[in-house]
């Protein structure tokens, strides 16, 4: 047992990461509630998802179309101040569409595009930290141990939002959520600060490298198709989330939201833990795959082929389901963690990001209008397909470069660095020794 935790004990060693990882997790806990309360709100209004999938997808394509602006900003310094300023301002527009009279439904989408712009970019800032504060064994655990540790907000934020929603109202879940991202990221800044990594990030590349022309990282294969790969499967995890909120709306039960969504990312947290525990790289292939077989399995078991007493007969479906997105979506930002350049890596997080808020914007409508068009098990069908293309598409990313093991490792593990940082292979876990894929 002592050596399956290995790669989780050397983490929890590292200085301010703990610290970090909490706070980021806390400045991003609003992001699974708010599709649940957004969807709520706008059926309350028009009694269309489709709609409803437009204004969650106008949030997510706000956060898109400026994720790698931030990331670059992110990477020039003042991370702390950006953290804030878009706490504030989203927690504004949160609280603007809560309180706008459903006479004005028209306005949703162009108000949830602009407050989206000013989402939290927690995850791609903490995100580009983790190579400066970490090294070796270290580095290659935090990816896995962040996509695992994540699975708690969508665990915890449909349960707390869901249940605003049926004790209170929409209204009053918009309203909470935008409470709960102003704290956040207030105390994410804090954590910055104390941590001392607001300044510029440091360029780690040899001088021959460091002396070429600046080109978008877009145009770099390997990580414009881990994009595509990011922008697929959130597309279809977005996908899914819709599909168990019009379940339980269709049911006129929104506290079944609270158990569904629960179920299926407990299942990804348990295979994220699980994960963190292999050792050698994680093969990226096969867990696209497993992840797209686990949302097909769900389809038979939704109407209108199967109509259940209860949707809580599919939990160990959901369940089961759930077991593969953590250790796939790992998989992913490790891979982006180890192809970007070590001075870009924000703005490579805020190209992930982008592809996420673009995936989410895309899934939201087509699912919501396969919902509308043929049912739940339509919605899932939709959201299946996403992961199926994404599982095609990985079979061409390219394995990272191996770990130089002539790298001099700091003298203090975890300490930030000035120096060059291994480019070893930023997986779910792993040595710095080469091993199989598995």
């Amino acid at each position: 047992m002592a050596s399956v935790l290995d790669n989780y004990r050397r983490l929890f060693g590292v200085p301010h990461v703990l610290s970090l990882l909490a706070w980021s997790l806390a400045a991003r806990f609003y992001l699974p509630g708010q599709m649940i309360a957004v969807t709520f709100l706008v059926v309350e209004w028009t009694g269309s998802y489709s709609y409803a999938g437009l204004v969650a997808g106008a949030f997510t394509l706000g956060m898109a179309l400026v994720g790698p602006l931030r990331g670059r900003m992110a990477d020039r310094g003042a991370s702390d101040r950006l953290v804030l300023v878009c706490g504030v301002v989203f927690s504004v527009g949160l609280t603007a569409m809560a309180l706008m009279p459903g006479s004005l439904w028209w306005a949703a989408v162009p108000l949830a595009l602009a407050t989206g712009a000013f989402g939290s970019p927690a995850n791609q800032v903490v995100r580009g930290l983790w190579p400066r504060l970490t090294r070796g064994p270290e580095r290659q655990a935090i990816y896995a141990a962040e996509a695992t540790t994540q699975e708690l907000l969508f665990v915890f934020s449909p349960i707390a939002t869901a249940a605003v929603v049926a004790w209170a109202g929409p209204r009053e879940a918009m309203l909470v959520l935008a409470a709960l991202a102003l704290a956040g990221s207030v105390g994410f800044c804090l954590a910055l600060r104390r941590a001392g990594v607001t300044g510029p990030a440091p360029a780690e590349e040899a001088p021959e490298e460091a002396g070429r022309p600046r080109r978008s990282l877009v145009r770099i294969p390997a990580l414009a198709l881990l994009f595509v790969m990011a922008f697929l499967t959130v597309g279809g995890v977005i996908g899914m989330d819709l599909t168990i909120v019009a379940w339980a709306n269709e049911l006129n039960a929104p506290e079944y939201v609270m158990v569904l969504a629960s179920v299926w990312a407990l299942g990804s947290l348990v295979g994220g833990a699980v994960a963190g525990t292999f050792p050698g790289r994680p093969r990226l292939s096969r867990r696209a795959l497993a992840a797209a077989a686990g949302l097909v399995l769900l389809v038979p078991f939704a109407p209108p082929i199967l109509y259940l007493t209860t949707p809580l007969w599919a939990l160990p479906v959901l369940f089961l389901s759930g077991l593969t997105l953590a250790p796939l979506l790992a998989a992913v930002m490790g891979h982006i963690g180890d192809l970007a350049p070590s001075n870009r890596r924000s703005e490579a997080f805020g190209w992930m990001a982008s592809a996420f808020g673009a995936g989410g914007a895309l899934a939201s409508p087509m699912v919501g209008a396969m919902i509308d068009g043929f049912g739940i098990a339509g919605g899932m069908a939709g959201a299946a397909m996403m992961l199926l293309v994404s599982a095609g598409t990985s079979l061409f990313v390219p394995l990272p470069a191996e770990p130089d093991d002539r790298v001099t490792r700091p003298a203090e593990p975890g300490a930030p660095t000035d120096g060059p940082a291994p480019a070893g292979p930023t997986g779910t876990t792993g040595s710095p020794r080469p091993r199989p894929e598995r």
